[in-house]
């Protein structure tokens, strides 16, 4: 069913993908699977990975307190947010901003802009601040898998 929509289509909704993200489906849909030029793919990959982003950012609080009435999400929440925030907040504190690019940036399991947008939320960080550091992320850890999947099979072929 999927297959049936145009690509620039599936490019964006694979983009929303958490853990695939822009960042693999640049390399791995758009230039492998669908033969497009990397820069072609990269604005409805970069818009796919961001557009939950700010709601994620306006509404977490809210589903938070949906999950909170549930007593074992309460209990979790209760155990689980105040040693995260505690543990980290010195250091988020001190480097908000290039901590969260990083953290977005680094191509691996388990960061991305969802958590990202995550991390925002738990540790209080500006809506509009937290938005362009997630994006850059984003943007840097696209770049990166795609150049590193173009450096490779330039170097094969």
């Amino acid at each position: 069913m999927i297959d049936q929509l145009p690509e620039w289509l599936q490019i964006f909704l694979f983009s929303m993908i958490p853990g695939f993200e822009s960042r693999f489906v640049i390399p791995i849909i758009a230039i492998n699977q669908f033969g497009w030029l990397w820069w072609k793919a990269f604005p409805y990959a970069i818009a796919g990975n961001m557009i939950l982003v700010p709601f994620g950012l306006l509404f977490l609080h809210k589903i938070e307190n949906i999950l909170s009435r549930i007593s074992f999400f309460k209990k979790a929440m209760d155990i689980v947010f105040p040693k995260i925030r505690i543990k980290a907040d010195k250091k988020i504190q001190r480097y908000e901003s290039l901590a969260l690019v990083f953290f977005v940036a680094v191509p691996l399991p388990f960061t991305g802009a969802g958590l990202g947008t995550l991390i925002a939320y738990l540790f209080d960080l500006k809506f509009s601040r937290s938005l362009l550091m997630i994006f850059i992320g984003v943007i840097i850890s696209a770049l990166f898998v795609t150049f590193v999947y173009l450096a490779g099979y330039y170097l094969i072929f």
